[in-house]
């Protein structure tokens, strides 16, 4: 197959998901079910993604400026701070600990 085969599947696939969303009834949308699932695959995608970006480079594991940098934004957190400070404190670590001769 040649890409673009590839790519038209995946434009249709995701057209066909995205229809059968507002073909759903409301009543199987506004269950407490699927409330409770969607809720839980948003932070399952969202905290895997965030783990892959923060540990991972391509295809080894790297233990580097990055995790500094995620530690310190989750403490930031933990003191409720503003999601901006949250990122600068990030930003800041990451550059401090690249400064101190970590990869």
């Amino acid at each position: 197959m040649t890409a673009w085969l590839w790519v038209l599947g995946a434009c249709l696939i995701s057209f066909l998901i995205k229809l059968a969303g507002y073909l759903a009834p409301d009543s199987l949308v506004d269950s407490p079910m699927m409330r409770r699932a969607s809720a839980s695959i948003t932070v399952g995608l969202l905290t895997s993604l965030v783990v892959t970006n923060a540990f991972a480079s391509g295809q080894r594991l790297e233990l580097d400026a990055r995790v500094a940098a995620l530690v310190a934004a989750i403490i930031a957190l933990k003191l409720k701070a503003p999601y901006i400070v949250v990122v600068l404190v990030g930003a800041l670590v990451a550059g401090l600990a690249r400064m101190a001769g970590m990869p």
